[in-house]
């Protein structure tokens, strides 16, 4: 394992076999810095293998950068998955990074996001600098800069909507933190990457991204399961991409060779970082399948891995709109559910996105058929999402955010469970008495207690068995 040794929290040996063997498990885990030319890379960057007394290791990008080395632009680290143990830490520093993600940096300062996770900037700043290398205002800067070093070499934004989009304050500031950091303009880096050539702006701003992924990644079966589930005139499944309604326009994420394509059509680029941060969590590409086929190819699932391999969790776009279908869904079935969905989407929701908390719990939902019990609870969500008293976007502790949902009426240990697994993405959570898992399970053979062994990825079992029934 990686996780040992010298200051970067590395073990040098293991990551310099990882690196000159360019293994891709690796990739995302820890980047490459050389001290001879001030570059840092991928693990699997083709280059020529530096010698071992001109090599340092980092856990994240933003610690190479604070130590003065700059992005490859032959492997380019913009294109990294995630790292898969952040992605599904939920302690302050993966809750933060999360929310970095999320862009309440880029709104509301290091100040905001210390307030939202209820510490001081002070600890914040300790925690981070600690597990990571880098500071949480280190980390949202490269987060910005390599985002935008993406946009300028893979879309034809002007290099302004870049700046925005990418999360800075303004033109001035990103030319001279790009400049400062990498030693070139944003317009030196769009002349030498040969990528499109920029348009006249338009009212809503076409755009494309690739996001990246561990292999083996299996789509089909994720857009099998968004497809059964989705909300009429809020998303369009088939066989190879997703289509939703965005805040100032859609999105569509379309299946491609080795990645996902992002394609958005949005009337201001400035949620263009929290759309990338939500398809990476609502398609689980920072997963480590590798880690969680082995676990679970070692019990009663075998048979259901190997056929299925790279099986992912679907998440969420949004953590209340899932805790609203897991209420919505309670005994009752999927296609039920989603017609359900889609009258209530229309009349409290505008403009094809789906309500926000506030708007469920101000709608009056009488006449599109659910139970007066089901109206309350909705609307009590509503009220606890919207008041702060309950978030599920990644503030929150999973532990406290469970207990807040279980103090609602309505609400129980499966709507827990499936929110858990979806939003607040809990690889362990397992919805317990579920009737799908309970036939797969019978027809496989497969007794209770096995559930015990399939820790800590029970989610991605459950994933297992309802794609096999």
């Amino acid at each position: 394992m990686l996780l040992k040794a010298d200051i970067t929290g590395l073990d040098f040996d293991a990551c310099y076999r990882a690196a000159s063997a360019r293994d891709a498990r690796f990739d995302g885990r820890f980047y490459t810095a050389v001290s001879t030319t001030r570059i840092y890379c991928r693990p699997i960057c083709p280059a020529r293998t530096p010698a071992r007394r001109n090599v340092r290791f980092y856990r994240h990008a933003a610690a190479a950068e604070a130590a003065g080395f700059r992005p490859c632009k032959r492997c380019r680290p913009e294109l990294s998955p995630g790292d898969p143990g952040w992605n599904v830490r939920g302690d302050l520093v993966g809750r933060a990074l999360r929310l970095i993600d999320e862009g309440v940096v880029d709104d509301f300062g290091i100040s905001g996001l210390a307030t939202r996770l209820h510490i001081t900037e002070r600890h914040l700043h300790r925690l981070f600098t600690t597990e990571l290398g880098a500071g949480p205002l280190a980390v949202a800067r490269t987060k910005r800069l390599l985002l935008a070093k993406q946009l300028l070499t893979e879309t034809a934004l002007p290099v302004t909507d870049v700046a925005f989009a990418a999360g800075f304050g303004s033109v001035r500031q990103f030319n001279a933190t790009m400049k400062e950091t990498y030693g070139f303009a944003p317009s030196e880096l769009r002349a030498t990457a040969g990528g499109p050539r920029p348009e006249t702006t338009q009212t809503k701003v076409p755009l494309s991204l690739r996001l990246h992924h561990r292999r083996p990644y299996d789509p089909v079966s994720l857009l099998g399961f968004l497809a059964m589930r989705a909300i009429p005139d809020v998303e369009q499944v088939d066989d190879a991409s997703y289509t939703r309604a965005v805040p100032g326009g859609s999105i569509t994420v379309t299946v491609a060779d080795g990645h996902l394509r992002l394609s958005a059509s949005v009337s201001d680029t400035r949620h263009l970082a929290r759309i990338v941060a939500r398809c990476r969590r609502l398609f689980d590409l920072d997963a480590d399948p590798e880690a969680v086929g082995e676990a679970l190819s070692e019990t009663a699932l075998h048979p259901l891995v190997t056929a299925r391999p790279g099986l992912r969790v679907p998440g969420a776009w949004d953590g209340f709109e899932v805790a609203v279908r897991a209420v919505v869904g309670q005994q009752i079935s999927v296609a039920g559910a989603r017609t359900l969905l889609g009258r209530i989407a229309g009349r409290a929701g505008s403009d094809g996105l789906f309500p926000t908390a506030e708007q469920l719990a101000a709608a009056d939902l009488t006449g599109l058929g659910l139970t007066d019990r089901r109206m309350t609870t909705l609307r009590v969500l509503g009220e606890r999402v919207a008041s702060g008293e309950i978030d599920l976007d990644g503030a929150q502790e999973p532990g406290e955010a469970v207990a807040a949902l279980l103090e609602i009426p309505g609400i129980g240990p499966w709507t827990t469970s499936y929110i858990a697994m979806r939003a607040l993405r809990d690889p362990d959570a397992w919805p317990g008495g579920d009737l799908g898992l309970r036939k797969a399970m019978a027809c496989l053979n497969i007794p209770e207690e096995h559930i015990e062994r399939w820790r800590p990825w029970r989610a991605y079992a459950a994933m297992h068995l309802w794609s096999s029934s």
